[in-house]
């Protein structure tokens, strides 16, 4: 069936989507469509593109016996027309939850109108009738329909069953209700390998202690293992309360994500938004083999029916409705930081552990430089070999001073080592480099990158070989950020014989210090060394120091001055790698993202720098160490990112290049 495409160049595959709960009146059908028209007209203002209403909310949901009276059907049916009527000139689709009769039968059915049109009409696949439900004393499942695929409606044939899929391009909705999602195999499981990517759920779940809770981590799983958008709406203020009391749920989640939910209780209407991230949705799909064998076992036919969708949302003038991280890879709760904090380490401490212990080598290298990264590396070691109940005395720390090397870094490096009772090694490369500059005719006044790339790989030469000697393994310290633009010395700093830190994204490299930190015992005076040190380490802009300090000593070469912020970079290797966004849909986001702190024509320089020197730099990718997967986003060419070094990055250049700022 023909349909129509849900995107054009502004909407960047969002959708916008709205749960609401309006009050009803038990068995007052004028009162209860007006309370729906007036949701719907909200919605609509709000520029929403679909709208979940709950269970029957156009009769109530607690009628009981009364569904039984031809009287309140008949109302009911005709209510659809009213409801119809408003939605003549709009694209705004509608789910309302109606009785329909149908073949001598009772269905509880979900409705979706668009365009002053019945699209189709869902029945309930499962009838509750245990405990405080008893739904089958008035309502049929949706087997019993079998193969009929239309129901009459004031005189109009429409679509009928539970296999319609909704349709418009890339976007496919499918509804059950309520109990469907509390079965084994609920209805949406089986539309979302046959295509669907939004499941809405028109419900009426009563309040009990401990119930919600369940709720949402129902609709978040479903959610994830459906790879999809979940709307989900229930039955509110207004209901009978004769045995039961209905709260009131507008949720919305996506892949696991909760994007939107309503306030329960609330005793008034409630509607909630959020923008669904489609491309999102279908990329991860595409990512996950698992998903696609799903398809092939449980995937069944659908009756596709084509919404029409011309108007969109133009997200360059609209806000996104949803909470995007400006710094994806840390989370904005402290506790849930300090928890992700500690689990990373964990993950560090146990590959190096296993490392060690594998190669039956007990001792370590590791070049100490007083900044972030080597902290890092230092940190876990230290944890590591207290976990093996190897000597700390086992890690051989070096420090090697050259020409950029300021005190601040130099002495941080010291007082850290010492502190945590590591061997220190101090060896200076000065003498080494000239020698080397004067064997390869390299004029030292000339500070370009044979320069700087000189110090690197001479660093990188006396930590292997001091390793050889005491027969030790050498521990890297460049992190995921560095990896992705490919800010480190081929064959120096960007080689070692295991990396703890090649996963960790820069941003979160800060973190992690700070958090070691915070847990520092300071009841010693050792203690409180270590944690001044880490905090200032914390503050030291960063700097691979390979040129000269100015003239008061201070770090004159600031990574983040050459190749830009490490929060924008980190924003746009989330996006790039964890979503498959496109240079536009990035610029737009980070614009809205770090709007008064950047401006419009500084992201772009920096994204179009990003894919530069992301995708130029894939040769260091190509063989770096090995080293443990923390997180959802990594560049081990053995693992989760796999790209020819000679790949061409127009595609995107141009696409950076046409935005406009």
């Amino acid at each position: 069936m023909q349909t129509m495409a849900l995107q054009n160049k502004c909407d960047y595959g969002f959708v916008r989507v709205a749960s609401a709960v309006p009050r009803v009146n038990v068995a007052d059908v004028d009162f209860n469509v007006e309370n729906i028209i007036e949701c719907y007209n909200q919605a609509k203002n709000a520029g929403a593109q679909l709208l979940v209403l709950p269970e029957l909310c156009v009769t109530a949901y607690t009628c009981a016996d009364l569904f039984a009276s031809d009287a309140l059907l008949d109302a009911a049916k005709h209510a659809i027309s009213t409801i119809k009527k408003t939605t003549l000139h709009d694209d705004l689709l509608l789910f309302i939850g109606v009785p329909i009769r149908n073949n001598g039968h009772l269905y509880n059915c979900a409705i979706a109108i668009q365009g002053g049109r019945v699209l189709g009409v869902v029945p309930k696949s499962y009838v509750p009738n245990y405990k405080e439900f008893y739904e089958k004393r008035w309502f049929s499942c949706a087997l019993l329909a079998g193969e009929q695929e239309c129901v009459e409606l004031n005189g109009e044939v429409v679509p009928f069953g539970c296999n319609l899929l909704f349709n418009a391009g890339k976007v496919k909705i499918a509804a059950e209700i309520c109990e469907d999602l509390w079965a084994p195999i609920p209805p949406g499981s089986v539309a979302s390998v046959s295509g669907a990517n939004i499941i809405v759920n028109l419900s009426a779940s009563n309040e009990v202690i401990g119930k919600h809770n369940y709720l949402v981590d129902l609709i978040k799983t479903q959610s994830a293992r459906c790879i999809a958008a979940y709307v989900y709406s229930s039955a509110g203020y207004g209901e009978s309360s004769t045995d039961l009391v209905f709260a009131g749920n507008a949720i919305i989640a996506e892949n696991g994500k909760l994007l939107a939910t309503g306030k329960r209780f609330a005793g008034v209407p409630q509607l909630v938004y959020a923008d669904v991230d489609v491309d999102m949705l279908n990329h991860e799909r595409c990512m996950n083999s698992s998903f696609a064998d799903s398809a092939l076992h449980f995937s069944k036919k659908k009756s596709e029916v084509a919404l029409n969708w011309g108007k969109t949302l133009d997200y360059n003038v609209t806000p996104v409705l949803r909470n995007f991280e400006r710094h994806p890879f840390i989370p904005s709760e402290e506790s849930r930081l300090n928890e992700r904090c500690e689990e990373i380490v964990n993950i560090q401490t146990m590959g190096l552990m296993r490392r060690m212990s594998f190669t039956h080598i007990d001792k370590l290298v590791v070049g100490v430089s007083g900044g972030l990264d080597s902290t890092l590396a230092l940190l876990v070691a230290c944890r590591a070999f207290d976990k093996l109940g190897y000597a700390r005395k086992n890690i051989y720390g070096i420090t090697m001073p050259g020409f950029g090397t300021t005190g601040r870094t130099y002495n941080n490096a010291l007082k850290l080592m010492k502190a945590l009772g590591i061997t220190v090694k101090e060896i200076s490369i000065v003498d080494a480099v000239k020698q080397h500059f004067r064997d390869i005719e390299h004029d030292i006044e000339v500070h370009n990158v044979t320069y700087e790339n000189g110090q690197a790989r001479e660093r990188t030469q006396i930590l292997m070989d001091y390793s050889n000697k005491v027969n030790a393994l050498v521990l890297g310290t460049g992190d995921l950020s560095e990896l992705a633009l490919g800010w480190a010395t081929y064959n120096g700093d960007h080689m070692s014989m295991y990396n703890v830190n090649g996963s960790i994204p820069k941003t979160l490299v800060r973190h992690l210090v700070k958090w070691f930190a915070t847990w520092t015992d300071v009841a010693t005076e050792t203690g409180k060394i270590i944690r001044e040190t880490l905090l200032d380490v914390f503050e030291t802009p960063i700097s691979p120091e390979l040129t000269p300090a100015d003239s008061r000593g201070n770090i004159q070469q600031k990574t983040e001055d050459l190749v830009g912020p490490y929060e924008l970079h980190d924003f746009f290797l989330y996006h790039t790698l964890r979503n498959g966004y496109s240079p536009a849909k990035i610029y737009m986001l980070a614009k809205q993202m770090f709007e008064g702190e950047y401006e419009h024509a500084t992201i772009k320089k920096w994204l179009t720098k990003f894919y530069w020197r992301f995708f130029s730099q894939q040769f260091k990718r190509s063989c770096m160490p090995d080293g443990p997967k923390v997180g959802s986003v990594s560049l081990s060419p053995r693992g989760d990112w796999r790209m020819p070094s000679d790949v061409a990055a127009a595609v995107w250049i141009k696409e950076c290049e046409n935005l406009i700022d």
